[in-house]
């Protein structure tokens, strides 16, 4: 949690670059620990385990040990008191990102059950692979989100209207041509990354590479989706943003999961997901337009 949260405090001290660094900094901690634990010393799932606490100490402890001490950023660590106000407000903002990681979880659940009916163990090993690569999609679009929240809760705070204005213009833009970008790279890498994970048995590794081909087309619109909930963060209004968030990633992705398969058999689960996207995004449109004048971004 610590190396969650001081992301945003590292960017809102002007120290991104330093946030990085400690970001790769725990990865490769925890690829050389797993590599010494598991493969060198054969310590099995403890070691991993392992590996796994002490990357999380390096990009955890080591912020909080740059903040405690005088530093060349805007932040630094005082005496304080508890300001419950304060905190309530930070959790009902927050609410959004409570929503996208319990919806997670129980989404995953319903897809694992649909799969075993529809296609077997082979389908949720499928599923496990598509899971596993999307979230390194994915990461682009929650990166630019978690980057750009400080920089439009500054604007709107300032009252910088043009700015504000701007920063969604080209948000939406940027999200738009990744969203188009990714959509055809992962289309073009299906074999390759399917390859990586099932290439032991040619009929998963077919099954993958269709449904990752398929799951492609729900990048199009996710980066746009990502962006307008953390947006209504940054702007600190948690309920739409967690309205989003909630219909998002548990609402629609579960009626799409559910339903589809019933007209299109294996095939509407691999296309839930894109389902989910088009009705979220028309969601976030409604709120974007409903909330122009009040925010003043249009």
């Amino acid at each position: 949690m610590l190396q969650n949260v001081f992301q945003s405090f590292l960017i809102t001290a002007e120290k991104p670059k330093l946030g990085l660094f400690f970001t790769v900094a725990a990865g490769v901690t925890n690829m050389v620990l797993d590599a010494v634990l598991i493969a060198g010393l054969h310590w099995g799932v403890a070691g991993a385990a392992i590996a796994t606490g002490i990357s999380q100490c390096v990009g955890g402890v080591l912020p909080l040990f740059y903040f405690l001490r005088k530093n060349s950023s805007l932040l630094r660590m005082t005496k304080t008191k508890l300001e419950g106000r304060a905190i309530l407000k930070a959790c009902t903002n927050g609410s959004s990102e409570l929503m996208s990681n319990i919806s997670g979880s129980l989404v995953g659940m319903l897809y694992n059950f649909q799969l075993l009916k529809y296609a077997g163990e082979n389908g949720v090993a499928a599923y496990g692979v598509l899971m596993y690569v999307q979230f390194i999609f994915i990461a682009i679009f929650i990166g630019y989100a978690i980057g750009s929240a400080p920089i439009i809760g500054y604007h709107y705070g300032a009252g910088n209207r043009e700015e504000l204005k701007s920063m969604l213009r080209k948000s939406v833009y940027l999200m738009s041509i990744t969203g188009v970008s990714l959509m055809i790279l992962a289309k073009i890498l299906a074999p390759v990354l399917a390859g990586i994970f099932v290439g032991y048995d040619p009929e998963l590794f077919e099954m993958t590479t269709h449904a990752f081909k398929i799951f492609a087309y729900s990048f199009l619109l996710a980066g746009l989706n990502i962006f307008v909930s953390s947006f209504f963060t940054a702007l600190n209004n948690g309920g739409v943003s967690a309205v989003i968030s909630f219909l998002r990633t548990l609402v629609f992705q579960m009626l799409s999961v559910l339903l589809l398969p019933m007209l299109f058999d294996i095939e509407g689960i691999w296309w839930a997901i894109a389902a989910a996207e088009v009705f979220a995004f028309i969601i976030s449109f409604i709120f974007l337009v409903a909330k122009r004048k009040k925010y003043h971004y249009a």
